[in-house]
């Protein structure tokens, strides 16, 4: 049903359930607010969307339309009230904008300006708070959270992590791990979704750059860089780009400028995970072993089953990720090949995500070279961050090609960035192992798009392969149902291969992609689903383009297989190339 309405006397005609601050944005109106995000329900914690209607004071975030409304969003004294509850606001916030990792990027540092609160009016009253770093992905700082209530919303009702929680009362409330302790003892599984949606400085990544720095530095180290596939689809946000532009050749031109002595691509281990994995599930599916098989490509999903599913963790596949397989073969084959030394090689990896940050330091297999695999991750904000500290005028670089035999890539690579992606490349090569045939559609409409939990049915030569695939964990709980009332009933299996990616639309939203577009800035800022849905096509695109859309057709990995690797899925390739795992206690 629609409805009618005034906004500041422009005629407006909204869906019934409509709140007033989307109705608003229909007619270009933009009502200030600081805790509404378009992934998350509104809170009405801020109190800055505030109209009137009839007289009365309301808040807009949370106020549905109703028919012949009259709403008046901008007066004398609403403006006063706004910037009263903003100055509040301030006076519980700390003023150290030089030194935080959001300025220039902070929702309350714009607002501030953009209503002209240039002094303390109010007297600050800042609580005592240490900043908890005790899981070195992500990093919360009590006293830059302005309790917008964003990253519990996040934690607990989409992600049903539930890692972070408020605690106390009133002007004591504050926002800390559960429980009231550092994040690293409770369930976080380092996803980053917190850290993507809070409009401040109050949890950021765990800033890894001088540690990057400091190796470029040593002349004595030879350093090795690999950019994952939605790092091309969102960096170029950070320097004007339209949201989802493919800047592939320019980040590798990025690279080589701030001083890495090889650039190679983290593809290139999304080909080489889809060799192993097809395989592993070849096999597991003939001789149903151990089906479902889960994807364990995102080591925030993996860190989630063992905290909560223990009972499925022989479900995951055994294959190490793609940036570690790069980390495990650059410091092994490739440094064979080149005469360096792996002792002196140092493998950074730029991801879009903080959980990456966690994984390298597992210690189930994550050094099968004889060395730490990869040695520092950044997010793709934090290359954004040393991009700008080199001083390299980014949209004047050329496009440059990565490094072999690292390199080389197929289009099925790309796409592991999208949610599905993952599960679209495996298929592609699973279907050749057991027919030797190509696959005629590379493509899968039915798991393609955002919805949380997407199924499909493959035919493969006669024999049907049932699928899955789930972004955001919070979609989790779902099928996982499925699976255990299926068993419970003894029916049919109903999936045989699951893909699962922690955040929703898959790495191209992870916890460390790009935060604030300047250029073309939505509001509220952050991510929403347009942004993913073009970050996402970037990534389609280049597959759709690719001369090789298949991982078993990538030459350079046929070579690596021939000369060092030896068979998929076993001897020296399992040793390297895959890694185990263990329960998790949800709290320490």
């Amino acid at each position: 049903m629609m409805v009618k309405l005034k906004i500041d006397s422009f005629d407006v005609e909204v869906e019934s359930g409509t709140s007033i601050l989307d109705a608003a944005r229909k007619v270009q109106i933009d009502i200030p607010t600081l805790c509404k995000h378009p992934d998350v329900d509104p809170s009405a914690g801020c109190g800055m969307c505030i109209v009137k209607v009839g007289g009365r004071i309301l808040r807009s975030c949370s106020t549905p339309v109703a028919e012949g409304m009259e709403v008046v969003t901008n007066d004398a004294e609403l403006q006063e009230t706004r910037k009263t509850v903003l100055e509040l606001i301030l006076s519980n916030h700390p003023n150290d904008c030089l030194k935080c990792a959001r300025s220039g990027q902070c929702e309350l540092q714009e607002m501030a300006m953009q209503m002209g609160v240039d002094r303390d009016e109010i007297r600050k009253i800042l609580a005592p708070s240490e900043k908890d770093e005790s899981t070195q992905a992500i990093v919360l700082e009590p006293a830059k959270c302005i309790v917008c209530g964003r990253c519990v919303d996040i934690c607990q009702n989409q992600q049903n992590v539930w890692a972070l929680s408020y605690q106390n009362r009133g002007l004591a409330t504050k926002i800390t791990g559960a429980n009231d302790t550092d994040l690293a003892n409770t369930p976080c599984i380092k996803c980053g979704q917190c850290a993507a949606h809070c409009p401040t400085g109050a949890i950021v990544e765990y800033d890894d750059t001088q540690k990057v720095w400091d190796m470029l530095k040593d002349k004595d180290l030879f350093t090795v860089v690999q950019i994952a596939p939605a790092v091309r689809v969102a960096l170029g946000e950070e320097f004007g780009y339209d949201f989802g532009e493919n800047l592939t050749g320019k980040i590798y031109a990025a690279l080589r400028r701030i001083g890495f002595n090889k650039i190679f691509d983290t593809n290139f281990g999304a080909d080489l995970t889809i060799i192993e994995e097809a395989t592993e599930f070849v096999r597991r599916f003939s001789e149903k072993d151990n089906l479902p098989m889960f994807t364990s490509c995102c080591p925030a999903w993996v860190d989630y089953v063992e905290k909560y599913y223990p009972e499925n963790i022989p479900n995951l596949s055994t294959c190490k990720s793609p940036h570690q397989m790069v980390g495990a073969v650059a410091k092994t084959y490739y440094a064979q090949k080149a005469g360096v030394s792996p002792d002196k090689m140092r493998v950074i990896s730029i991801m879009p995500c903080t959980a990456k940050k966690w994984e390298i330091h597992r210690h189930e297999t994550m050094a099968s070279s004889g060395f730490q695999d990869v040695d520092v991750v950044l997010t793709t904000r934090e290359l954004a961050k040393m991009i700008r500290q080199a001083g390299i005028n980014f949209k004047g670089l050329p496009e440059e090609a990565a490094d072999s035999p690292l390199g080389e890539y197929s289009g099925a690579a790309t796409i592991f960035g999208v949610t599905g992606g993952v599960m679209t490349a495996a298929l592609r090569t699973a279907y050749f192992y057991i027919t030797g045939q190509e696959l005629g559609m590379l493509n899968f409409a039915e798991i393609d798009g955002l919805d949380g939990v997407k199924a499909a049915e493959v035919d493969i030569n006669g024999t049907k392969i049932r699928i899955a695939v789930v972004n955001g964990v919070g979609n989790v709980e779902e099928v996982m149902n499925t699976i255990r009332e299926a068993a419970a009933n003894g029916e049919e299996l109903p999936y045989h291969f699951v893909e699962v990616m922690a955040c929703r639309g898959g790495c191209i939203a992870g916890g460390g992609q790009p935060k604030v577009m300047m250029h073309n800035l939505p509001k509220p800022w952050g991510i929403n689903d347009e942004i993913r849905k073009l970050r996402s096509k970037g990534l389609n695109d280049e597959d759709e383009e690719a001369a090789n859309r298949m991982s078993h057709h990538n030459e350079s990995i046929k070579q690596m297989y021939d000369e060092f690797l030896g068979k998929a899925g076993e001897g020296k390739a399992h040793e390297l190339l895959h890694t185990k795992y263990r329960q998790r206690d949800l709290y320490k």
